[in-house]
């Protein structure tokens, strides 16, 4: 039982003596029920808010560490999304291209990657523009701190 069960228990058996007017008293116990409901969400979003900011000091931890496999892990999804866009799309059809050129047309497909290469590659653009939008505003990054408000 939480204590807003302990606290809207009494108030609501007042609210329904001091208001005859069932209408007036079922107006008054849905505005202290969404009273409750409000103090829950901030209950959450705090909770919420503590937990972001524990996982970007987490993050700026393993940003800073020097060993590959532990601040390599964004590098490398990059790398690796590259690498997926050239094989997909630069060098999967130049192959095809050869084969057909050398006069050997090919009798079976070339595998391929599905098309949800291009969902990656623009968030990742994404977010390589907005760093480019803050070197170009003098955004020192690196002096910039994350802090719950």
């Amino acid at each position: 039982m939480s204590i807003w069960d302990t606290v809207a228990a009494p108030i609501i058996a007042i609210v329904n003596k001091l208001i005859p007017d069932k209408a007036a008293a079922a107006q008054a116990v849905a505005q202290l029920q969404q009273l409750q409901l409000q103090g829950q969400l901030n209950d959450e979003l705090a909770q919420l808010q503590a937990i972001t900011v524990n996982q970007s000091d987490v993050n700026k931890v393993e940003a800073a560490n020097p060993s590959l496999f532990v601040a390599g892990g964004r590098p490398a999804i990059i790398w690796i999304c590259a690498g997926a866009l050239f094989c997909q799309y630069i060098l999967r059809p130049m192959v095809a291209a050869g084969f057909i050129i050398a006069g050997k047309p090919l009798t079976v497909p070339l595998p391929g990657l599905d098309d949800t290469l291009w969902q990656l590659m623009f968030g990742m653009l994404g977010l390589g523009a907005m760093r480019s939008y803050d070197k170009i505003k003098g955004v020192d990054t690196k002096t910039v701190s994350i802090s719950a408000k």
